[in-house]
């Protein structure tokens, strides 16, 4: 099958020998067998260790790292408008308050991995918990002040996801040995992207009822309780990382911050110019300085990582040719997932005048499609491999975005409006996992929290740049906006950049299964000569 090598288990093996002694006629026997015990106990993941009640609770508490990432998204999404009516914001400054929270969701993974790595995953994890039940509280109480409160809170409140993220993966990859059971765990990590959109659009229409606030404040108590409870039923991860046994200042030195610092400036500045361009123009001094300044910080943070760190924040010798494919792929199609999420929401509300419990009633469908395809996906990955499986998650990606895009504004619910929200949870529950599982494979235990912090660096972040892009394109069409025309084909034109974006990715996934076909037929046609 294509990409049979990524998809395999591999073999535990036991490093520990006995050498008995001399022991009189029946000790001999009793150590050995003692020895193998321990072998055995030595060879054991810690997910065989736990009762299944308390393995179904701990991964229901990690798994709430990606449902909550993923209602941050919703809960702001949904009452978007009603948020920019009570500040008096114009529709053009709304996508900042989607595009603010991934920002800082996917420029802080790739730091928050290396802390984890360092200081512990459960413990970053429930740092995660708490950071982001403060900002969300700060989100409510901004009500009270204007619309620069809550963006700034928005941003902040992004950084506890990039913490949660990462750790979360990471608990996971150190929990459970290769194998169906940790395929099925990613799978379900996966379901709970739309899941968590879902959950959080939901509350948040129903919290607006009241008074909007209530979303964010109903979330930051919620996230209290998801703390206590996970300090009791998360087991901490076995410490072979060989970052445990240094002092403090050591541990300090090896979080890479020069690199951290030089890879988050290059990621913010390239991420504020191409959303905040569509805001004010592109003539603004400030925005392609800012652009600039980022292309300078780029090569700079290579350098620190190839030549100056002594533990560079990217494992560059996992980076393979198959992981680089496989990136790509990711960042075209949750390019386009983002674009695809912000303009249905968008169709529905403006275009449509469909409430925020309605149109979270029309979007709903991403929920069951999203938990069958992850089922599906955690099934047949070590089946086929990835390569399939992320071409299909392109493909997905594709149809459900086309099928918004050229979606008549009168037509009924049930034709495309409803199949585009079938279609797309696909592209993103097939991906997310397939990626997951190749670069947790690829590293050693003590460096899954750089794995994963690598995959959702670059889903959450493609996400807020294909706003980005989307907004370019969307402003420079519109015409002003003035009419229901207008928005219309500043929505449609948005979408076909989505379209490009996940069309170059499936252009990419179908080079990357040819490359694996014929690898996989040459190493065959050598097996053959070799017999």
């Amino acid at each position: 099958m294509f990409g049979k090598e990524l998809a395999e288990e591999p073999r535990s093996h036991s490093t520990a020998s006995l050498s008995p002694t001399e022991h009189d006629g029946d000790s001999v026997p009793n150590e050995v067998e003692k020895g193998n015990d321990m072998d055995l106990a030595r060879t054991k993941s810690i997910a065989e260790t736990l009762s299944l009640p308390r393995e179904i609770t701990f991964v229901a508490i990690v798994c709430s790292a990606q449902l909550l990432t993923q209602a941050g998204l919703g809960n702001v999404q949904t009452i978007v408008h009603i948020i920019g009516n009570d500040f008096g914001l114009s529709d053009a400054q709304l996508p900042w308050l989607i595009a603010g929270y991934s920002l800082t969701v996917g420029t802080f993974i790739l730091p928050s991995g290396r802390f984890g790595d360092v200081f512990g995953y459960k413990r970053m994890l429930l740092i995660g918990f708490l950071w982001m039940s403060l900002w969300s509280m700060v989100l409510g109480l901004s009500a009270y002040s204007n619309h620069v409160l809550f963006t700034f809170a928005r941003v902040f409140q992004g950084i506890g996801p990039a913490i949660m993220l990462p750790n979360a993966l990471a608990i996971f990859g150190a929990t459970y040995a290769p194998g169906k059971r940790k395929n099925m765990v990613f799978a379900i990590f996966g379901a709970c992207a739309p899941t968590g959109s879902i959950i959080g659009s939901a509350f948040a229409g129903l919290f607006n009822l009241a008074w909007w606030p209530w979303t964010y404040w109903a979330c930051a108590i919620y996230l209290i309780m998801l703390t206590t409870a996970g300090f009791f039923m998360i087991p901490d991860p076995p410490k072979k990382s060989k970052f445990s046994h240094m002092s403090a200042r050591e541990q300090i030195s090896n979080l890479d911050l020069p690199g951290a610092f030089a890879g988050v400036a290059a990621l913010v500045l390239f991420n504020f110019a191409w959303n905040q361009a569509p805001l004010v123009g592109w003539d603004k001094p400030y925005v392609y300085v800012c652009l600039i300044l980022s292309f300078l910080f780029l090569p700079l943070f290579f350098y620190i990582e190839l030549r100056v760190s002594k533990t560079p924040l990217i494992p560059f010798d996992v980076l393979s040719t198959d992981v680089a494919f496989v990136l790509a792929c990711v960042a075209c199609g949750w390019a386009c997932f983002g674009i695809w999420y912000y303009y249905t929401w968008q169709f529905a509300q403006v275009l449509r005048h469909a409430s925020p419990l309605l149109a979270t009633a029309w979007i709903s469908p991403v929920v069951p499609s999203g938990c069958i395809a992850a089922l599906v996906t955690g099934l047949v990955i070590h089946k086929v491999g990835p390569p399939p499986v992320m071409m299909i998650a392109l493909s997905c990606f594709t149809i459900g975005t086309i099928l918004i895009m050229t979606c008549p504004v009168d037509q009924i619910y049930w034709g495309q409006f409803f199949f585009c929200t079938v279609v797309t949870p696909w592209g993103m529950d097939m991906s997310f996992p397939a990626a997951t599982l190749i670069l947790s494979d690829a590293v050693s235990k003590e460096h899954q929290g750089i794995a994963a912090s690598l995959v959702n660096t670059v889903v959450n972040y493609s996400i807020s740049l294909g706003l980005g892009f989307a907004g370019t394109v969307e402003v420079y069409v519109v015409n002003g906006g003035t009419t229901p025309e207008d928005t219309l084909r500043g929505y449609r034109a948005a979408m076909y950049m989505a379209v490009g974006l996940s069309g170059l990715g499936l252009i990419i996934s179908g080079v990357y299964c040819v490359k694996c076909w014929m690898k996989d037929r040459m190493g065959s046609c050598k097996h053959d000569e070799e017999k």
